[in-house]
C-alpha cells in the first residue's frame, strides 16, 4: 500500500509520537509520503527521532513546497485538465464559505490549505505518477482540509481517512463536518474524542459513527527497560509546554502544600512557553522557590534521564488539552508512578485509576494529598509503577498498533461518503449555519 499523510509540521520541533506512526507503518509493509503543511525548518531535521531517520525515511518522501508553487496551474496555458481545475475551483468556494463564518484567521488559514493542496496536485515531482492507495490526514483541522482538496484531485478513486487527536477535535473550525461526512475512517486517540464528537454532532453522529475507529498512539515498549528501584524519593517530574492548560500552577500550589507538611519535595518542570515568568513568579510567592527547577525545553534523550530519576510524574492539565499525553505513556512504560487529573483521555491512560493516582481537575489539595501518599508509600509507588508498566506493554505496543493501523487502512474501501463528494457539502454547511444560528 502507498499512502499519503497529510500532517502540519515535519520536520517540527516536537515530532515523537508522530515519527513512531510512520516507522510502525513503514515496519508493516507501507509505503509513504510525506506531505506537511507548514513550511520546512531545517533547523529541526535534529529533532527528529531516529524511528524516521533518512535511512528510514528517505528525505525525498517529504514534500515540502510552496503554497504559490500550483498557482500556474490555474492559468488557461497549464497542462492541467479542465476538469481539475472546476473541481478544485468549486471545493475551495466551499471551504471558503465555511471558514467565513469563523473570523479572518480561519479564512487565511483555510485559503492557505487550499493553495498548498493544489501545489502538490499542480506539482509533478511531487505526484506525477503517483500511485497512492490511501490518503491519510494526520490531523483534523487545516491538514485534512488540504488532504480532502488533494485527494478530491487524484484520478483515482481510493479510500481517504482522518486522525483527530486533540485540539483539532475540540476547537470549532472550519468544514468540519464536511471533512466527517467525506472520509471513510474517523480514527480517535481515545474512547472521550469518540464521545466528544457524538455530543458535537449529535444529529450526523449515526451516520458516522461505524467508521470511527480507536489507535492508540504507540511506543516502542520493549525496547523500553524499565526501573521499579533506585530512584531519587523526592522529586516529582512535569513534562510539556508551560501554558495555562496544563496546570502546573496547580502542580506548584500542591507542592507548596506538601512542603508545609514537613515533606521533601523538589520539582523538576521540563518544557518551555509562555508561562514560564508566571511559573517562577508563582514559585517565589509560594516560598518554594529554591524547590522548583525549570529545566527548559529539553532534547528528546535529556527528558528520558529526567524520567529515570523522577520519584513521580505529575501531569494536573485541565479542560480540553492533551487528549492523550505522551509523557505519560512514557513514563509509564518506564515503571514510573503518575497522578493524572480526570481531565479528557488520561483516565483511560491510566486505565481509570488501577494504574496511577487519578485527580480531580484544579483541586490543588487533592492533588497535594496524591504527590503526599506517594512519597510516603514506596510500597504503592512500587505498585502502580509495576501496573503502569503492564498497562502499556498490553495497550501501547508501537507495532501491534501499528500493525492493526494498516491492516485497517489495506481493508477500507471507498465508500458513498465519497460518492458525491464536496458537492454535497453545501447543504452539510447550511445545516451547520442553522445550528450556529
Amino acid at each position: 500500500m502507498h499512502l499519503a499523510v497529510f500532517t502540519a509540521e515535519f520536520p517540527g520541533r516536537i515530532n515523537t509520537f508522530f515519527a513512531r506512526d510512520m516507522c510502525a507503518l513503514l515496519r508493516a509493509g507501507v509505503e509513504i509520503d510525506i506531505f506537511p503543511i507548514y513550511p520546512l525548518r531545517e533547523q529541526f531535521w535534529p529533532a527528529v527521532p531516529a524511528y524516521l531517520s533518512p535511512e528510514v525515511l528517505p528525505r525525498d518522501r517529504v514534500h515540502h513546497i510552496s503554497p504559490l508553487a500550483g498557482l500556474a496551474g490555474l492559468t488557461p496555458s497549464a497542462r492541467v485538465s479542465w476538469r481539475k481545475r472546476l473541481r478544485y475551483l468549486a471545493d475551495t468556494a466551499q471551504v471558503r464559505a465555511s471558514a467565513l463564518r469563523f473570523g479572518p484567521e480561519v479564512l487565511v488559514k483555510s485559503e492557505y490549505a487550499c493553495l498548498k493542496a493544489w501545489a502538490w496536485t499542480a506539482d509533478t515531482d511531487c505526484v506525477a505518477g503517483a500511485d497512492y492507495d490511501h490518503v491519510l490526514a494526520y490531523w483534523g483541522n487545516y491538514a485534512a482540509t488540504a488532504a480532502q482538496l488533494f485527494h478530491r484531485l487524484l484520478d483515482r478513486e481510493v479510500p481517504f481517512s482522518i486522525l483527530w487527536h486533540a485540539h483539532d477535535l475540540y476547537e470549532r473550525q472550519a468544514f468540519f463536518r464536511q471533512k466527517l461526512q467525506y472520509a471513510d475512517n474517523l480514527l480517535v486517540v481515545c474512547e472521550f474524542n469518540r464521545r466528544f464528537l457524538q455530543s458535537r454532532v449529535p444529529d450526523l453522529f449515526p451516520r458516522i459513527a461505524d467508521k470511527i475507529h480507536l489507535h492508540h498512539l504507540g511506543l516502542d515498549v520493549q525496547a523500553i527497560e524499565p526501573s521499579f528501584e533506585g530512584r531519587a524519593s523526592h522529586t516529582c517530574l512535569a513534562v510539556g509546554r508551560l501554558d495555562p492548560s496544563k496546570g502546573f500552577d496547580d502542580l506548584l500550589r500542591a507542592a507548596a502544600l506538601v512542603i508545609r507538611r514537613g515533606l521533601s519535595l523538589e520539582v523538576e518542570l521540563a518544557g518551555d512557553g509562555e508561562e514560564a515568568g508566571t511559573l517562577k513568579r508563582l514559585a517565589a510567592s509560594l516560598g518554594i522557590a529554591d524547590h522548583v527547577h525549570f529545566l527548559g525545553w529539553l532534547p528528546f534523550d535529556a527528558v528520558a534521564q529526567a524520567m529515570w530519576r523522577a520519584t513521580m510524574l505529575g501531569h494536573p492539565s485541565f479542560g480540553l488539552g492533551d487528549a492523550v499525553p505522551t509523557e505519560i505513556k512514557d513514563l509509564m512504560a518506564l515503571g514510573t508512578p503518575v497522578i493524572g487529573s480526570t481531565a479528557v483521555g488520561i483516565p483511560e491512560l491510566l486505565d481509570q485509576g488501577r494504574c496511577g493516582v487519578l485527580v480531580p481537575e484544579r483541586q490543588p489539595d487533592r492533588l497535594a494529598d496524591a504527590i503526599a501518599m506517594l512519597l510516603r508509600r514506596g510500597d504503592v509507588r512500587d505498585e502502580l509503577a509495576r501496573a503502569g508498566r503492564a498497562f502499556a506493554v498490553r495497550t501501547f505496543d508501537l507495532w501491534r498498533n501499528g500493525e492493526r493501523l494498516a491492516d485497517l487502512l489495506r481493508a477500507t474501501r471507498r465508500g458513498t461518503a465519497g460518492v458525491a463528494g464536496v458537492a454535497s457539502a453545501s447543504s452539510a454547511s447550511a445545516k451547520e449555519s442553522a445550528m450556529r444560528a
